[in-house]
């Protein structure tokens, strides 16, 4: 008699965490793994056609089109997936904070915007094998984390106006209101009227077009998944918060991130936690500082479930004393790949 116990496969609901990912952490279920990996080259795409040559009058721009984006950046599912859209933030900030978004580049192609990342659909082709559509919003981070992450406003600021119709809260000083980083919503809310790229937020870029998608649509099963690493990880925290607080409640919406820096305060988690439809993934590297901060003190606390792993178990990786290497996306791309527990041995 055989005594093997069949594992059913999760169904894609599950794989967007509608049961909170058990079963599926440890072990690494094989396609919550390869969803995992896909965002991942998601994000990865974002830095490789980001534009950061500071001599060049393009410098914070995409280098590529729409329609070659996919193929230009080596996606390894390139022909499966579509840009709907690019997304561009602006800086009107402090002088601190605008060191962010503004190129460096005397002949920039405009001074005060840069790209920050891209909504993609699955194709009419593979939408229609896998009977979903399936919309992602890849973010991108900071390319020099360590240098930029310590400028942002790290206070808490009141996250009133993400805040859907159904806001009981009682003011900005009340202990219960959600509250998140300023540093992340300034870059997520901000727009620039006198800009062709950001005369429009980030926020308003994304919601117009995720609106568009889901009803264009409307026949379909749809979801999205945001997805980004350090600073791109926290706009799809928080860009999955505004979905979900502004329409956005029947369609399953997941953030699934890499090395995310804290987002909000406890009450926005509670908050988040209120709405069935999303779910939020942490793939934390155990020794990454990045996601302590900013700290507990200033009431800020972790989001969503953590796959916690360990990039020092790869014998691949030399062993680095620099936090920024604790931070790296491909290191933890790497030990995603070959994941099998904190007990387990890395294959």
């Amino acid at each position: 008699m055989d005594s093997t116990i069949e594992v059913a496969e999760p169904k894609w609901p599950e794989l967007l965490g509608s049961n909170n990912w058990e079963g599926l952490l440890d072990p690494l279920n094989l396609s919550l793994r390869k969803l995992i990996l896909r965002c991942g080259d998601l994000c990865q795409a974002t830095y490789d056609s980001f534009n950061n040559d500071e001599n060049s009058k393009y410098c914070g721009c995409c280098r590529y089109g729409k329609a070659s984006f996919f193929h230009k950046v080596m996606f390894e599912a390139a022909s499966d997936y579509e840009v709907a859209s690019y997304l561009y933030a602006t800086a009107e900030v402090s002088s601190r904070e605008a060191f962010l978004f503004q190129s460096k580049s005397r002949e920039s192609w405009h001074r005060e915007s840069n790209w920050i990342g891209y909504i993609a659909v699955t194709t009419d082709e593979v939408s229609a094998e896998l009977g979903r559509r399936e919309i992602y919003v890849a973010l991108r981070g900071t390319t020099r984390s360590y240098e930029w992450i310590d400028i942002l406003g790290a206070e808490p600021q009141s996250a009133k106006r993400l805040l859907g119709a159904n806001d009981d809260t009682d003011g900005d000083c009340h202990e219960k209101a959600p509250k998140v980083m300023r540093g992340w919503l300034t870059i997520y809310i901000t727009e620039d009227p006198k800009s062709p790229f950001t005369n429009k937020s980030a926020r308003t870029q994304l919601l117009t077009k995720i609106k568009e998608l889901v009803e264009k649509y409307r026949d379909e099963e749809v979801s999205v998944t945001l997805t980004g690493h350090s600073l791109g990880a926290s706009l799809a925290v928080l860009s999955a918060f505004d979905l979900v607080e502004n329409g956005f409640t029947d369609i399953p919406v997941s953030a699934i991130v890499f090395g995310c820096p804290r987002v909000g305060n406890k009450a926005f988690n509670e908050r988040l936690k209120k709405h069935p439809n999303v779910n939020v993934l942490h793939v934390k590297n155990t020794i990454d500082v990045i996601p302590h901060y900013p700290g507990r003190l200033l009431g800020y606390r972790d989001t969503g479930i953590d796959l916690l792993i360990d990039t020092r178990k790869s014998p691949s990786l030399k062993e680095s004393k620099n936090p920024s290497d604790w931070h790296n996306l491909q290191a933890m791309l790497h030990v995603v790949a070959g994941w099998n527990g904190r007990r387990g041995i890395l294959s």
